[in-house]
């Protein structure tokens, strides 16, 4: 009978093992997969103003409530400027600077962000990943994220978007890998106060 015991008990603790190294494997083999992004994007059109529709939270937007957005303009040395901005949680207009280049030119469709000061751009150090992996042939609707899957944005040309294309790019990011249980909608208001 104590043998009986040992041998179902060895036999669970096998099961058990089996079961969370299937589920191991398959977790690690789904984050090793690399990110697709797509095969061209024309700079020239993505310059603009862009709405933030949704995103997965993020440390340094803790504090934005509302009217998030980013306006893109092309620097004299060929990067693109980057000015981030939102209305926080107290009422009062946020705003963020930096800088965004290239990393696969002449695809350009993964770029590196730096918001270090200026001065301190040259650092290879406080650069993230903004790589372009859906975007419509209008240039209207991008979803943005990074190969780590931690962070992902769904941006529009308008404060608004309809939940037919909001549903739409997250379901694609779903099939990227990403968890999309914690996306934050972003509202959108007329003032930015």
């Amino acid at each position: 009978m104590n043998k009986k015991l040992k041998t179902k008990s060895w036999f669970k603790k096998l099961v058990v093992a089996t079961v969370l190294l299937g589920i191991g494997t398959s977790v690690m083999t789904h984050a090793q997969k690399p990110m697709p992004t797509i095969a061209q994007v024309d700079l020239a059109k993505y310059l603009g103003v862009w709405y933030e529709i949704a995103r997965k939270p993020m440390y340094y937007q803790n504090q934005c409530a509302r009217n998030v957005q980013a306006v893109y303009t092309l620097n004299v040395n060929g990067n693109i400027s980057v000015e981030n901005s939102c209305v926080n949680t107290d009422g009062h207009l946020e705003q963020a600077q930096g800088e965004a280049y290239v990393v696969n030119a002449p695809h350009n469709s993964k770029l590196r962000v730096s918001f270090l000061p200026e001065s301190l751009r040259w650092l290879p150090v406080g650069r993230g990943d903004y790589w372009i992996l859906k975007l419509d042939t209008n240039y209207h609707t991008v979803l943005v994220g990074e190969p780590k899957r931690k962070y992902l944005w769904i941006l529009s040309r308008e404060p608004h978007l309809s939940e037919d294309v909001v549903q739409e790019y997250i379901k694609y990011a779903q099939s990227l890998g990403y968890n999309t249980n914690d996306l934050i909608r972003t509202l959108q208001t007329e003032k930015n106060n």
